[in-house]
């Protein structure tokens, strides 16, 4: 009888909807609203069945039309939901790799926080340690014997830098004379064709000029390989102990950084809090100590190396440029071919510096 009452009450009375499509409060009856959340979570999906019927547990007391119901008129029952959402076949398996993936990301996100956070406070380190050596308050490592070869080195660089700057020119002058004693000899010899009385003449020096050609193309393939074993030597050789060389300073620099901050913390207070950061500003000072040590170590084998190399390298070409030199300008050509053949210098055939037909297209 109690349950007919409230149902015959539930089928008459209207259910208020706030803006948010909760149901409002009676203030007449709160037992009638609580009994009526009940059954509808209990009840069937009011998105699937058009009315509700068959009462609390009695016969049909009323008929509740579902188009007079605006939004979720009923509590959310999750528990109803989830039942719905999950696989029969493998249940919580979703929510399983969902958690998984989320772990994942998290885990890469804190490792580059945690990373952008490590090169934050070197920075700042490194930074403070090169304003306060510029500026004279800060100290910093020296090694002196290991600086100085460090210095003659920048300066050979530069001035075999210089050698072949001009060695370039000298090609492209070179190049230009030998171009035009090439063409001096054509026109030589098309005279000696059209001008009977000076045949003899023109035929003589016709062949002197592609002679000189001949030797000045010689000459050419010395000098080109001499510029091409020295640059070898500056841009790659050298220029591969002084990015050791700058990786080394940069070490240097780190290692004086944290050293600086250890030291200042060592000088401060002893208490708990102050004793775990020097313990930390020691370990990264042993670590930066270790890296300077092994690229110090790193500069001192390359620079032993490149001395040996550049002396093997130079005594080779400087005496291959000057054999070359003195017998062009003496006219000995047999010397100079031989001093061709005793380098194993490779003269490009005429026409290989000009790009093939399928090139130009």
């Amino acid at each position: 009888m109690m349950a007919d009452s409230i149902m015959s009450k539930a089928a008459t009375m209207e259910i208020p909807i706030n803006s948010n499509g909760d149901t409002g409060t009676l203030p007449e009856d709160d037992s009638l609203e609580q009994d009526l959340q009940q059954v509808m979570v209990s009840g069937p999906n009011l998105n699937e069945t058009s009315i509700v019927s068959g009462g609390y547990g009695g016969p049909a007391g009323g008929i509740i039309p579902t188009s007079t119901i605006k939004g979720p008129a009923i509590r959310f029952n999750p528990e109803y939901l989830d039942r719905r959402r999950a696989p029969a076949s493998a249940p919580g398996s979703a929510n399983h790799n969902t958690n998984s993936t989320e772990e994942v990301s998290r885990g890469v996100a804190v490792e580059k926080l945690d990373s952008v956070k490590k090169w934050g406070i070197n920075t700042y380190k490194c930074t403070k340690q090169m304003f306060s050596e510029r500026f004279g308050r800060g100290s910093r490592t020296v090694d002196l014997e290991l600086e100085a070869q460090i210095d003659v080195l920048r300066d050979t660089k530069s001035k075999y830098e210089n050698i072949l700057s001009l060695a370039t020119a000298l090609i492209s002058h070179f190049q230009s004379m030998v171009q035009t004693q090439q063409a001096l000899g054509d026109t030589f010899t098309d005279l000696s064709q059209k001008s009977p009385e000076l045949q003899d003449e023109f035929g003589y020096n016709a062949e002197t000029q592609k002679l000189l050609c001949k030797n000045g193309e010689a000459l050419l393939g010395a000098i080109n390989f001499f510029v091409s074993s020295v640059n070898t030597l500056v841009n790659k050789t050298m220029e591969d102990t002084l990015m050791t060389i700058r990786l080394y300073e940069n070490a240097r620099l780190e290692f004086d950084a944290y050293r600086s901050d250890l030291e200042e913390l060592s000088l401060g207070p002893r208490d708990a809090a102050a004793m775990v950061r020097i313990e930390m500003a020691q370990h990264d000072y042993q670590v930066h100590r270790d890296k300077y040590e092994r690229l110090r170590s790193d500069v001192t084998i390359k620079l032993k190396f490149l001395e040996e190399n550049k002396v093997k390298v130079m005594h080779k070409q400087l005496l291959l440029f000057h054999n070359a030199i003195s017998a062009y300008f003496a006219g000995n050509q047999q010397q100079l071919e031989q001093t061709l053949i005793q380098f194993n210098v490779k003269l490009k055939p005429p026409g290989s510096d000009k790009p093939s037909w399928l090139e130009e297209q």
